[in-house]
């Protein structure tokens, strides 16, 4: 008996050590509603007659800060259903109610991808989010969040986090209130906007909170931080108790839009504006083809509501890289993904990347419509997309073709593979490939691919492959990879920084928790690359030294020291301004990034870097300042200055942007962003105005002004204002 104890505790012990997750009750039991029972009134509260008769489940974890120690606020999750509807109801406990961060009632803000691409994490407030699996394969899963003043956030996880995206937008209702012990939430989500096997009875579930003032996070499965975490849809729970669930049909969703506009843009050559009207009809269809498999289609494909990009100064020699903000793209983006991201640069190779369908050089370029399948079939995720973009800019009209499998294998593993297609009346270019991803334990990922490129026309011939491996524990990480690709790879419907490359590199991690003065953590990086041409003539290395200061009120600092050396084969325009030279240089740089805690009402964040470069100085030092009046309005001003004074010149960019968010109920929204580029001497504005008027169903209104020459920046430039109301038909 004397020895029970201090056994327990080594055995808890060791198990986190090792990466698992000690054994405890991972089921979760959905109760069905009696025919005839009154289903619950969506008001936020549990005092429904209704949920007493589910049984909660409330073991939940820390895994920051102290991984594995029970939660210092109970959260009891229950879940019932009916022939139609699931309902899961959230009571967060708090014994200080009155410090509860509630600040967020715009859509889609309680959660974000984080820069580490470790998978989704909270912002400023307190929050729960859901996780459902309902094909319950361990891989893909549907996030529903919110926090206490019940703004909605939905997102779907592909391949525990290898994409997440919060873009997609379901059918789905949420309602929360502040109580005297806390607060309380509660989920209505039909059945048919979800993806589910129609046979077993059997879910993936997982609960995760955000206790913001103490920044402590809570998970019910998943809490450890050797290769745990929410995105690890495999280490989740399960739910049990779903039987008899409602048999899917074929779900159709119809969403035509109407659309109604006028551009003016001033005439170079006569200084009048000229006036185009712009008006269409469109609109998606959505069928389930099969359980599990759905089709998407569109007609006359429009844009008119997305946000516009950030401007940017460009002070690489390779291409910029904007993310896709289009709504029909991103829903299921993460079945295409294939190649490699850069994590502080662009992508090597991405052999699919949406921006290239509808979006040149010049300007957008109408898409006629197309149609994308993507689901599960038995033991495989699927995905074929199709689309005809018209002609434009001397272009012709092109179809671009994507197929794209994946064969389960074990667990969590899987093989894929992949081809996209070009093609146009005199011209096309091909790409297929393999790959693969693999998890040998719990904390380390395996993968890799290769591919080959096929061109008629513009381009070449080549090939890419890729292998790397990661593993991430709480005390230790490492990552490496190898990447190689050929002098002519070209894929034209994906994104190549550049060809004629084998690069190594990788990086170490080692992070302390000294649990003094405030700190949470204490992390030391080294990062090291090498690249060379493929007949082995070195391009660039660089090795790093970077250290991290996390503290328990959320607060980060991070500060580091780069060597590096370039060889320049061709010449190049540094922001398109600055002639730099064929040569060697060697460059030098000192940089850091500070983070305030996300919880205060005022939040800053600030980076700035310096380097000895290409035989001079180049700098850069950003800013942002966030603060939110009450829970209506969000205000933040960003800043960039970057100075240039090399051998052929010199210059000094200026950015400014100014972001206004007004979230007049959790159903309207107004938007603008307005943007200031010095050197291009422009100011770019973008207003938009959203009202959901019913779920799926939107009104908007969007106006976009660019202004700026050399002689004045009140200079109208062009001027466009688009309405568009799009309705939601589900047969």
């Amino acid at each position: 008996m004397l020895f029970r104890a201090p056994l327990a505790v080594l055995t808890f012990t060791l198990s986190i050590a090792l990466g698992a997750q000690p054994a405890g009750d991972s089921t979760l039991k959905a109760a069905k509603l009696p025919a005839g029972t009154c289903v619950p009134v969506l008001d936020g509260r549990l005092d429904d007659a209704a949920w007493r008769a589910a049984v909660p489940v409330s073991d939940l974890r820390q895994r920051e800060p102290f991984e594995g120690a029970p939660a210092t606020e109970r959260t009891e999750v229950r879940v019932l259903f009916d022939d139609h509807t699931l309902y899961i109801g959230v009571h967060a406990f708090d014994r200080e109610p009155d410090k509860i961060v509630a600040r967020i009632l715009e859509r889609d803000r309680i959660m974000q991808g984080s820069m580490d691409g470790s998978g989704p994490e909270f912002g400023g407030d307190d929050a729960v989010a859901i996780l459902l699996d309902g094909f319950h394969d361990h891989r893909n899963a549907v996030v529903l969040a919110t926090n206490a003043n019940g703004a909605e956030f939905d997102a779907l996880l592909t391949d525990e986090g290898r994409e997440f995206n919060v873009d997609w937008r379901g059918i789905w209702k949420v309602a929360a209130t502040r109580t005297a012990d806390g607060w309380s939430a509660e989920f209505a989500i039909p059945f048919r906007s979800l993806r589910y096997r129609p046979t077993g009875d059997e879910w993936g579930v997982n609960v995760y909170r955000m206790i913001r003032r103490k920044n402590e996070e809570v998970l019910w499965r998943g809490w450890t931080r050797s290769g745990g975490g929410f995105a690890r849809v495999s280490l989740a729970g399960h739910m049990h108790g779903l039987d008899s669930l409602p048999q899917p049909g074929k779900n159709i969703e119809l969403r035509p839009y109407v659309l109604q506009g006028i551009d003016r843009e001033r005439n170079e050559t006569t200084n009048r504006f000229e006036e185009t009207g712009r008006h269409g009809l469109g609109g998606e269809l959505k069928a389930q083809l099969r359980p599990g498999l759905v089709l998407d289609a569109t007609v006359n494909t429009d844009f008119a509501q997305v946000e516009a990009d950030n401007v940017q100064v460009n002070l690489t020699r390779f291409s910029l890289f904007f993310p896709e903000k289009r709504e029909f793209f991103l829903e299921n983006a993460g079945i295409f993904e294939f190649g490699a991201r850069g994590q502080y640069e662009p992508p090597p190779f991405l052999m699919f990347f949406s921006r290239q369908i509808g979006i040149a050089e010049d300007g957008p370029v109408p898409v006629l419509g197309g149609g994308r399948v993507t689901g599960r079939m038995g033991g495989q995720t699927v995905g074929l997309l199709s689309m005809v973009a018209d002609t434009a800019f001397d272009q012709p009209r092109t179809a671009f073709n994507v197929l794209r499998v994946k064969r389960d294998i074990g667990g969590n593993n899987y093989v894929g593979a992949m081809v996209t297609d070009r093609r146009s009346s005199d011209a096309y270019n091909s790409v297929g490939g393999l790959d693969f991803s693999a998890w040998p334990t719990q904390a380390l990922n395996v993968q890799g691919f290769a591919a080959q490129t096929s061109t008629r026309g513009p381009g070449g011939d080549g090939g890419a492959a890729r292998l790397a491996m990661n593993m991430q524990t709480g005390r230790f990480g490492f990552a490496v990879q190898h990447v190689r690709i050929g002098k002519d790879a070209d894929a034209q419907l994906g994104f190549v920084t550049r060809t004629d490359i084998q690069e190594s590199g990788g990086n170490v991690r080692l992070t302390f928790r000294p649990r003094r003065l405030g700190l949470r953590t204490v992390s030391l990086m080294s990062f090291s690359q090498y690249v060379a041409r493929l007949d082995g003539v070195m391009q660039d290395w660089r090795a790093s030294a970077f250290s991290e200061v996390s503290f328990n009120s959320g607060t980060s600092i991070m500060a580091y020291h780069r060597f590096a050396g370039i060889r320049l084969d061709e010449s190049f325009d540094l922001a398109d301004s600055v002639l730099v030279p064929v040569g060697t240089y060697n460059a030098g740089v000192d940089g850091f990034f500070v983070n305030t805690n996300p919880a205060r009402p005022v939040t800053l964040n600030m980076h700035g870097e310096s380097q000895t470069i290409y035989d001079g100085h180049v700098g850069m030092i950003s800013g942002g300042l966030a603060t939110r009046l009450g829970t209506h309005v969000g205000l933040s001003l960003d800043g960039t200055r970057s100075w240039v004074n090399l051998p052929n010149g010199a210059f000094t960019a200026d950015l400014l942007s100014s972001r206004v968010s007004v979230a007049i109920t959790t159903k309207m929204f107004l938007n603008a962003l307005v943007q200031y580029n010095a050197l291009d001497r422009k100011v770019a504005s973008n207003v938009r105005f959203q009202y959901i008027f019913r779920p799926g169903s939107d009104i908007y209104l969007v106006v976009n002004e660019e202004r700026g020459d050399v002689a004045s920046l009140s200079t109208l430039q062009v001027r466009g204002m688009r309405l568009k109301v799009t309705y939601l038909r589900r047969f």
